[in-house]
This record gives C-alpha cells, structure tokens and sequence, in this order.
C-alpha cells in the first residue's frame, strides 16, 4: 500500500488542510475520494501495484459507497457492488453518515448477550449484586464497542436508557405487565453508573486522549472541517456532544484535558449525573 503512493497523492479528501485517501488496518483498506473519476484513479493504482507482488484485487470482497445516486460502478470491465453501508472493525458505517443503525446494531447484540445468560440469571445460587457485575461484565461492553465515536441525541439517549431498563426488569423478572415504576426497579438494582453515564465516560476519556496529542490523523478528523460546501441540514457534531455535556467551550476543554487528574475527576462527575431515576 506505501508503494502505491496513497499518501503523495493529492486525490482524496480535504479535512483540516489534511489530504486523507486511504484508512488501512491490517488487511483491510478503505480508499476515500471526492468523485467517481478520483476514486477509479486510486483504486487502479492499488491494483497495478497490487498485481507486481503477484497479488490481486477480489471485486467480489470490494464494496463501493457512495454519499450521492450511484447506479453501477466498473472497473476493468468488472462489476463492483454498490452499498449503503457496510462493517469496518466492527462497526457499521452508511451513507447518510448517521450512527443510529450503528447503535441500533449493538442494542440488538447486546439483547442476544442478555439472552444467552438466562440461565445464570435466574439461579437462585447467584446473589443479586453478583448478577449486576455479570450484566455489566458481559453485556455493557458488547453495547458500548465502539461507542467513542457516537454522536448521541435524544432519541437515542431515550432508547439507550429504555434497553438498559430493560436488561434490570429482565434481571429481576419483572413482566411488562407488571405495574411497577423505573425508580423501585432501580432502586433494587442500584447502578452505580447509568450505561447512558459509562458511554459518556468512554467518550470524555478519549476526547481528551486525542486533545493532549501534538499531531495526529484522529484529532484532525475530530477539530477538522472537510473543505467545500456543505449539503443537506446542519447535523449535530460529535464535539457538540462532548462540549454539551460538560457544558465548557471547545477552547475552555483544551485547557482542561491538559491537567490529566482534574480532567479525570471531571469526567466522572459528568458520567455520574447521567444516573437518573425516572418513571
């Protein structure tokens, strides 16, 4: 791949005055560019570099996606599959650069991690605090994988809290037909921290991870702004979550996250209140 000249090449996407083209992680490479032509450019050169170490590139394995219609795509005659969205490292990305499928997806897992616990749950060897450590051992983090990178609103911040009560009524065998309040469930469960507070955590954590470092490619995706104009409806940012939460200026955190102990303090402060009771 740095034999293809990637890096040198002065196609791909402007973020931050940053060329970026190419993400590469083991034997999984993505290439990004602003149009059809820049893109077919890019992966010819892959190919031809490819094809002198004797390697080939698999069409079938190729998948191209596009922010705008795209009909059909070819490359040396080949027909290459068109998609919408697609996993990369675990995590599913679509077109409409939206994270609520993403999320969606790991709710869903997470219900299926629930359910093949069942029967440790409902042991009546197991004492209840035992039961919430395994909860939040063995299922959290299948809904949290990946979770730095959400940009949350409220609807999803609503059906991440309606999932975690879900998982405590599950827990305790509370039928949805019984009339009993979120605040006595949680008051039995007694979380230390909501999931809705841990995936703030994870996210305030590595903020300030990427801000303390000189120079590198996920702070200048994260401070950047990608050059031209802008289509559609101005979306929420990421950092307006980050900076909503802890309720200080883009300018106010960089000075924060400098001082790693107080920082610390902060983001549990901020994770902590997201633990509520409500009916």
């Amino acid at each position: 791949m740095r034999k293809a000249g990637l890096d040198e090449s002065s196609v791909g996407i402007k973020i931050a005055g940053r060329n970026i083209n190419n993400l590469r992680y083991a034997d999984d490479t993505t290439l990004m560019a602003e149009s059809e032509e820049e893109l077919k450019r890019l992966l010819m050169q892959v190919k031809e570099e490819s094809a002198k170490v004797g390697l080939k590139l698999n069409i079938k394995k190729t998948k191209i996606m596009a922010s705008g219609p795209l009909t059909s795509w070819q490359i040396d005659g080949e027909e290459m599959e068109i998609v919408t969205d697609f996993i990369f490292l675990g995590s599913k990305i679509t077109a409409d650069r939206d994270c609520i499928q993403e999320i969606k997806r790991h709710l869903l897992l997470r219900r299926k991690a629930m359910a093949n616990l069942d029967s440790i749950l409902k042991s009546r060897d197991i004492t209840l605090p035992a039961k919430v450590r395994i909860v939040k051992a063995m299922v959290f983090p299948v809904a949290m994988y990946g979770c730095e990178s959400w940009t949350i609103r409220k609807a999803e911040r609503q059906r991440i809290e309606a999932f975690e009560l879900w998982c405590w009524r599950r827990l305790l065998r509370v039928p949805w037909t019984a009339r009993r309040s979120n605040r006595s469930v949680l008051g039995e469960i007694n979380p230390d921290c909501s999931l809705e507070g841990q995936i703030l955590k994870m996210k305030l954590k590595y903020f300030g991870h990427l801000m303390r470092r000189k120079d590198s490619l996920e702070k200048s995706l994260m401070l950047g702004t990608i050059d031209g104009k802008r289509r559609g409806w101005q979306r929420m940012r990421w950092l307006d979550g980050v900076t909503g939460a802890v309720g200080v200026s883009l300018s106010g955190l960089r000075e924060m996250v400098e001082d790693r102990k107080a920082w610390r303090s902060v983001v549990h402060g901020v994770a902590m209140g997201r633990t509520r009771l409500r009916d």
